[in-house]
Protein backbone atom coordinates (compact mmCIF):
# COMPACT_ATOMS: atom_id res chain seq x y z
CA UNK A 1 0.00 0.00 0.00
CA UNK A 2 1.91 2.98 -0.98
CA UNK A 3 0.22 7.32 -1.23
CA UNK A 4 -1.25 7.37 -4.82
CA UNK A 5 -3.20 10.71 -4.97
CA UNK A 6 -3.01 14.12 -2.80
CA UNK A 7 -6.62 15.80 -3.07
CA UNK A 8 -6.46 19.50 -4.11
CA UNK A 9 -10.31 20.12 -4.09
CA UNK A 10 -13.54 17.73 -3.42
CA UNK A 11 -16.22 18.97 -5.44
CA UNK A 12 -19.90 19.02 -3.88
CA UNK A 13 -19.52 15.69 -2.22
CA UNK A 14 -16.68 12.92 -3.07
CA UNK A 15 -16.59 9.52 -0.93
CA UNK A 16 -15.13 6.21 -0.83
CA UNK A 17 -17.41 3.50 -2.07
CA UNK A 18 -16.84 0.04 -3.00
CA UNK A 19 -19.68 -2.57 -3.49
CA UNK A 20 -21.08 -2.49 0.41
CA UNK A 21 -21.75 -4.37 3.32
CA UNK A 22 -24.60 -6.65 2.11
CA UNK A 23 -26.07 -9.48 4.65
CA UNK A 24 -25.74 -7.16 7.86
CA UNK A 25 -29.11 -6.23 7.89
CA UNK A 26 -30.07 -7.84 10.44
CA UNK A 27 -28.20 -6.19 12.66
CA UNK A 28 -28.92 -2.95 11.90
CA UNK A 29 -26.41 -2.10 9.17
CA UNK A 30 -27.42 -1.21 5.34
CA UNK A 31 -25.67 -2.27 2.26
CA UNK A 32 -24.06 1.39 1.57
CA UNK A 33 -21.16 1.21 -1.96
CA UNK A 34 -21.49 3.00 -5.01
CA UNK A 35 -24.72 4.18 -6.14
CA UNK A 36 -24.21 3.19 -9.51
CA UNK A 37 -22.75 -0.31 -9.23
CA UNK A 38 -22.47 -0.32 -12.46
CA UNK A 39 -20.21 2.51 -13.42
CA UNK A 40 -18.19 1.38 -10.01
CA UNK A 41 -17.64 -1.84 -11.79
CA UNK A 42 -16.66 -0.94 -15.30
CA UNK A 43 -14.22 2.31 -14.02
CA UNK A 44 -12.36 -0.94 -11.89
CA UNK A 45 -12.28 -3.45 -15.05
CA UNK A 46 -10.27 -0.29 -17.10
CA UNK A 47 -8.00 -0.07 -15.02
CA UNK A 48 -7.52 -4.14 -14.30
CA UNK A 49 -9.14 -4.44 -10.49
CA UNK A 50 -11.18 -6.52 -9.13
CA UNK A 51 -14.86 -4.90 -9.81
CA UNK A 52 -15.24 -4.54 -6.27
CA UNK A 53 -12.20 -2.51 -5.08
CA UNK A 54 -12.97 0.94 -3.63
CA UNK A 55 -12.84 4.02 -5.75
CA UNK A 56 -14.23 7.68 -5.11
CA UNK A 57 -17.61 8.39 -5.70
CA UNK A 58 -18.01 12.15 -7.12
CA UNK A 59 -20.96 14.21 -6.90
CA UNK A 60 -21.39 16.56 -9.26
CA UNK A 61 -17.81 16.98 -10.35
CA UNK A 62 -15.56 19.09 -8.94
CA UNK A 63 -13.15 16.87 -7.57
CA UNK A 64 -9.38 17.43 -8.51
CA UNK A 65 -5.77 15.34 -7.08
CA UNK A 66 -2.42 15.63 -8.01
CA UNK A 67 -0.16 12.08 -8.74
CA UNK A 68 1.99 11.05 -5.95
CA UNK A 69 3.76 8.54 -7.94
CA UNK A 70 2.83 7.72 -11.79
CA UNK A 71 -1.04 5.81 -11.49
CA UNK A 72 -3.41 4.61 -13.83
CA UNK A 73 -6.65 5.57 -13.14
CA UNK A 74 -9.76 5.74 -15.23
CA UNK A 75 -13.19 8.26 -14.63
CA UNK A 76 -16.42 6.65 -15.76
CA UNK A 77 -20.12 6.88 -14.96
CA UNK A 78 -22.01 11.05 -15.15
CA UNK A 79 -19.23 12.22 -18.38
CA UNK A 80 -17.78 15.26 -17.10
CA UNK A 81 -15.32 17.25 -18.67
CA UNK A 82 -11.15 15.55 -17.90
CA UNK A 83 -7.77 18.04 -17.66
CA UNK A 84 -6.26 14.86 -18.46
CA UNK A 85 -7.69 12.07 -20.59
CA UNK A 86 -11.22 11.26 -21.46
CA UNK A 87 -14.20 9.33 -19.81
CA UNK A 88 -14.60 6.10 -19.87
CA UNK A 89 -10.79 5.44 -20.86
CA UNK A 90 -7.47 4.79 -18.91
CA UNK A 91 -5.52 7.19 -17.78
CA UNK A 92 -1.95 7.34 -16.89
CA UNK A 93 -0.80 10.14 -14.63
CA UNK A 94 3.23 10.69 -14.14
CA UNK A 95 3.98 11.98 -10.66
CA UNK A 96 2.85 15.18 -10.00
CA UNK A 97 0.44 15.06 -12.87
CA UNK A 98 -3.21 16.81 -11.75
CA UNK A 99 -6.49 15.26 -12.52
CA UNK A 100 -9.45 17.91 -12.56
CA UNK A 101 -13.06 16.75 -13.12
CA UNK A 102 -15.43 19.37 -14.10
CA UNK A 103 -19.37 19.52 -14.00
CA UNK A 104 -20.87 16.57 -16.06
CA UNK A 105 -23.61 17.86 -18.86
CA UNK A 106 -25.91 14.92 -17.95
CA UNK A 107 -26.20 12.30 -15.00
CA UNK A 108 -24.63 13.56 -11.14
CA UNK A 109 -22.29 10.66 -10.10
CA UNK A 110 -18.88 10.00 -11.42
CA UNK A 111 -16.72 7.45 -10.55
CA UNK A 112 -12.31 7.56 -9.92
CA UNK A 113 -11.00 4.31 -9.59
CA UNK A 114 -7.56 4.01 -9.15
CA UNK A 115 -5.29 1.02 -10.48
CA UNK A 116 -4.59 -1.46 -7.17
CA UNK A 117 -7.89 0.14 -5.59
CA UNK A 118 -8.54 2.91 -3.07
CA UNK A 119 -6.64 1.08 0.53
CA UNK A 120 -8.18 2.98 3.07
CA UNK A 121 -8.84 0.80 6.55
CA UNK A 122 -12.07 -1.19 6.01
CA UNK A 123 -15.15 -1.28 8.35
CA UNK A 124 -17.12 -4.53 8.67
CA UNK A 125 -15.62 -5.92 5.95
CA UNK A 126 -16.59 -2.39 3.27
CA UNK A 127 -14.21 0.59 2.59
CA UNK A 128 -17.38 2.52 1.32
CA UNK A 129 -18.79 5.51 3.54
CA UNK A 130 -22.40 5.40 4.83
CA UNK A 131 -23.24 9.06 5.28
CA UNK A 132 -26.74 7.77 7.36
CA UNK A 133 -25.04 5.80 9.12
CA UNK A 134 -21.62 7.81 9.68
CA UNK A 135 -19.55 4.25 8.64
CA UNK A 136 -16.58 4.15 6.98
CA UNK A 137 -13.71 6.54 5.51
CA UNK A 138 -15.05 10.24 6.13
CA UNK A 139 -15.88 11.93 2.79
CA UNK A 140 -12.94 13.23 1.08
CA UNK A 141 -11.35 17.02 2.06
CA UNK A 142 -8.82 18.84 0.81
CA UNK A 143 -5.10 17.68 1.86
CA UNK A 144 -6.27 14.19 2.41
CA UNK A 145 -3.85 11.58 0.77
CA UNK A 146 -5.49 8.98 -0.65
CA UNK A 147 -3.57 5.07 -0.85
CA UNK A 148 -3.51 2.71 -3.46
CA UNK A 149 -2.93 -1.07 -3.07
CA UNK A 150 -0.80 -3.46 -5.14
CA UNK A 151 -1.33 -3.29 -8.85
CA UNK A 152 -2.95 -6.64 -10.06
CA UNK A 153 -0.92 -8.84 -11.76
CA UNK A 154 -2.58 -8.68 -14.79
CA UNK A 155 -2.54 -5.60 -17.18
CA UNK A 156 -6.05 -3.96 -18.25
CA UNK A 157 -7.51 -5.57 -20.94
CA UNK A 158 -9.19 -2.58 -22.66
CA UNK A 159 -8.13 1.14 -22.33
CA UNK A 160 -11.76 2.51 -23.84
CA UNK A 161 -15.02 0.80 -22.76
CA UNK A 162 -17.43 3.52 -25.04
CA UNK A 163 -20.67 3.71 -22.78
CA UNK A 164 -24.16 5.11 -23.38
CA UNK A 165 -24.12 8.63 -21.49
CA UNK A 166 -26.78 9.31 -18.42
CA UNK A 167 -29.67 10.11 -19.71
CA UNK A 168 -30.76 13.92 -20.08
CA UNK A 169 -34.41 13.58 -20.57
CA UNK A 170 -37.12 12.14 -18.77
CA UNK A 171 -36.19 8.69 -16.81
CA UNK A 172 -38.65 5.57 -16.48
CA UNK A 173 -38.02 3.27 -13.90
CA UNK A 174 -39.62 -0.22 -13.59
CA UNK A 175 -41.44 -0.96 -9.84
CA UNK A 176 -42.94 -3.96 -8.56
CA UNK A 177 -45.97 -2.62 -6.34
CA UNK A 178 -46.04 -3.58 -2.51
CA UNK A 179 -45.18 -4.90 -0.30
CA UNK A 180 -48.09 -1.79 1.26
CA UNK A 181 -49.74 -0.67 -1.40
CA UNK A 182 -52.99 -1.81 -0.02
CA UNK A 183 -52.49 0.85 2.32
CA UNK A 184 -53.40 3.44 -0.37
CA UNK A 185 -56.56 3.87 -2.50
CA UNK A 186 -56.64 2.65 -6.02
CA UNK A 187 -56.73 6.12 -7.25
CA UNK A 188 -53.33 6.44 -5.46
CA UNK A 189 -51.38 3.91 -7.27
CA UNK A 190 -52.38 4.70 -10.65
CA UNK A 191 -51.38 8.37 -9.92
CA UNK A 192 -47.82 6.92 -8.55
CA UNK A 193 -47.63 5.00 -12.27
CA UNK A 194 -49.69 8.25 -14.20
CA UNK A 195 -47.67 11.19 -12.57
CA UNK A 196 -44.66 12.64 -13.62
CA UNK A 197 -42.49 13.00 -10.38
CA UNK A 198 -39.45 15.56 -9.89
CA UNK A 199 -36.41 14.76 -7.88
CA UNK A 200 -36.55 17.19 -5.66
CA UNK A 201 -33.78 19.13 -4.27
CA UNK A 202 -32.94 17.32 -0.48
CA UNK A 203 -32.20 14.42 -2.76
CA UNK A 204 -28.97 12.79 -1.64
CA UNK A 205 -27.27 8.99 -1.16
CA UNK A 206 -29.80 8.18 1.67
CA UNK A 207 -33.05 8.95 -1.09
CA UNK A 208 -34.60 10.91 -3.55
CA UNK A 209 -37.31 12.86 -2.71
CA UNK A 210 -39.90 13.07 -5.23
CA UNK A 211 -42.10 16.44 -5.99
CA UNK A 212 -45.36 15.74 -7.49
CA UNK A 213 -49.23 14.61 -6.44
CA UNK A 214 -49.85 13.74 -2.87
CA UNK A 215 -50.65 9.86 -2.91
CA UNK A 216 -53.75 8.93 -0.54
CA UNK A 217 -54.03 6.69 2.18
CA UNK A 218 -56.69 4.10 2.31
CA UNK A 219 -55.21 3.00 5.66
CA UNK A 220 -55.05 5.71 8.54
CA UNK A 221 -52.80 4.55 12.28
CA UNK A 222 -49.19 3.90 12.02
CA UNK A 223 -47.30 1.12 10.46
CA UNK A 224 -44.96 -1.32 12.75
CA UNK A 225 -41.59 -0.73 11.46
CA UNK A 226 -40.59 -3.55 9.14
CA UNK A 227 -37.37 -3.73 6.67
CA UNK A 228 -36.59 -1.78 3.59
CA UNK A 229 -34.57 -2.65 0.57
CA UNK A 230 -32.67 -0.13 -2.06
CA UNK A 231 -35.62 1.03 -4.43
CA UNK A 232 -38.50 1.40 -1.79
CA UNK A 233 -41.09 4.24 -2.54
CA UNK A 234 -41.86 4.74 1.12
CA UNK A 235 -44.41 7.06 1.63
CA UNK A 236 -44.27 10.05 4.34
CA UNK A 237 -47.28 11.63 5.75
CA UNK A 238 -47.28 13.95 3.16
CA UNK A 239 -48.09 11.99 0.72
CA UNK A 240 -45.00 12.70 -1.63
CA UNK A 241 -42.55 9.40 -2.21
CA UNK A 242 -38.91 8.98 -1.33
CA UNK A 243 -36.99 6.85 -3.65
CA UNK A 244 -34.35 4.67 -1.09
CA UNK A 245 -30.89 4.95 -2.48
CA UNK A 246 -27.67 3.21 -1.46
CA UNK A 247 -27.09 4.53 2.20
CA UNK A 248 -30.94 3.99 3.11
CA UNK A 249 -32.06 2.83 6.49
CA UNK A 250 -32.64 -1.19 7.21
CA UNK A 251 -36.23 -0.33 8.61
CA UNK A 252 -38.87 1.93 8.29
CA UNK A 253 -42.51 2.96 9.59
CA UNK A 254 -43.74 4.55 6.78
CA UNK A 255 -45.87 2.08 4.03
CA UNK A 256 -43.72 1.11 1.10
CA UNK A 257 -46.33 1.42 -2.26
CA UNK A 258 -44.04 -0.05 -4.44
CA UNK A 259 -40.22 -0.80 -4.95
CA UNK A 260 -37.76 0.15 -8.25
CA UNK A 261 -36.30 -2.58 -9.51
CA UNK A 262 -32.51 -3.35 -8.81
CA UNK A 263 -31.76 -3.42 -12.53
CA UNK A 264 -32.93 0.37 -12.79
CA UNK A 265 -31.05 1.74 -9.71
CA UNK A 266 -28.06 2.68 -11.32
CA UNK A 267 -30.32 4.99 -13.60
CA UNK A 268 -31.89 6.66 -10.90
CA UNK A 269 -28.94 7.51 -9.15
CA UNK A 270 -27.97 9.44 -11.88
CA UNK A 271 -30.85 11.34 -11.96
CA UNK A 272 -30.47 15.14 -10.68
CA UNK A 273 -32.58 17.45 -8.85
CA UNK A 274 -34.80 18.82 -11.11
CA UNK A 275 -35.16 16.01 -13.19
CA UNK A 276 -38.80 14.37 -14.37
CA UNK A 277 -39.20 10.37 -13.55
CA UNK A 278 -42.00 8.33 -14.16
CA UNK A 279 -42.80 4.82 -12.93
CA UNK A 280 -44.30 1.59 -15.13
CA UNK A 281 -44.91 -1.46 -14.20
CA UNK A 282 -42.31 -3.87 -14.48
CA UNK A 283 -44.19 -7.22 -16.40
CA UNK A 284 -43.06 -10.22 -14.21
CA UNK A 285 -41.35 -12.74 -16.40
CA UNK A 286 -43.40 -15.62 -17.96
CA UNK A 287 -43.72 -18.96 -15.62
CA UNK A 288 -41.19 -22.11 -17.42
CA UNK A 289 -43.64 -24.28 -19.82
CA UNK A 290 -44.12 -27.97 -18.63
Amino acid sequence: MTAALRVLATGPLATVQDLGRPGLAAVGVGRSGAADRGALRLANRLVGNEEGAAAVEVTFGGLSVRALRPVTVAVTGAACPLSVGAVDSVVHLAAGRRLTLGAPAAGLRSYLAVRGGIAVPEVLGSRSRDVLAGLGPAPLAVGDVLPAGPPPAEPPRVDLAPVAAPESGEVVLRVRPGPRDDWFTPGAVRELLSAAWTVGAASDRVGMRLDGPALERAVGGELPSEGVVPGSLQVPPGGRPVLFLADHPVTGGYPVIAVVLADDLDRAAQARPGRTLRFTTARRPAPPRR
